[in-house]
């Protein structure tokens, strides 16, 4: 396991940079997330973020894009302007949660 230093503190993450103890996160740390990856957050950001955040604490696995859609009730296209070209990636980075499964 590698750590990195983020908004002051040291994490824990992947080979891909992704959090690898969600407890890590908060809010703060996703806005610098966000900053690296070329995001300002917005309030439809936070509204997809918390959604994962909340999705992946009660099922235990990262939401799709598809589940973040359908479940969340947040149009894809809509999560493709907020988190252009790999937005299920992108979410889940931010939201400090392992990438979805079967996202390259």
């Amino acid at each position: 396991m590698a750590t990195t230093t983020l908004a002051g503190r040291q994490l824990d993450v992947n080979e891909e940079g992704f959090l690898t103890d969600p407890s890590q996160w908060d809010e703060e740390l996703g806005t610098a997330l966000a900053a690296q990856i070329g995001i300002t957050l917005t309030d439809a950001h936070w509204r997809v973020i918390r959604f994962v955040r909340e999705d992946h604490a009660v099922k235990g696995e990262t939401p799709t894009l598809r589940r973040v859609s359908t479940v969340g009730g947040i149009p894809i296209k809509e999560l493709f302007q907020l988190f252009p070209k790999k937005p299920a990636k992108k979410m889940s980075y931010i939201a400090g949660v392992p990438k979805p499964v079967g996202c390259v």
